[in-house]
């Protein structure tokens, strides 16, 4: 293996799997985390698990606020 193989097997090693990448969105939406893990996360995410995680949460978001508006207006209907 020559030298410069070497940190690009680091990098392509050193990557968060899905769910890792979730709970760092996770964490990110509600802004409690550190500066420093902040810092790690970003450069072990994955961009193609970013991306879906950022369209599941969104659709997760838009899902509840729909159903939350229609619970609401069954209500105040019936």
């Amino acid at each position: 293996m020559s030298k410069a193989e070497g940190p690009l097997m680091e990098g392509a090693q050193r990557k968060l799997n899905f769910f890792q990448t979730l709970k760092a969105v996770l964490w990110a939406m509600f802004g409690v985390r550190k500066g420093s893990g902040l810092r790690t996360d970003v450069a072990k995410l994955n961009p193609v698990h970013l991306i879906l995680a950022g369209l599941l949460f969104g659709v997760v978001f838009v899902a509840s606020l729909v159903t939350l508006a229609s619970l609401i207006v069954s209500n105040m209907i019936g």
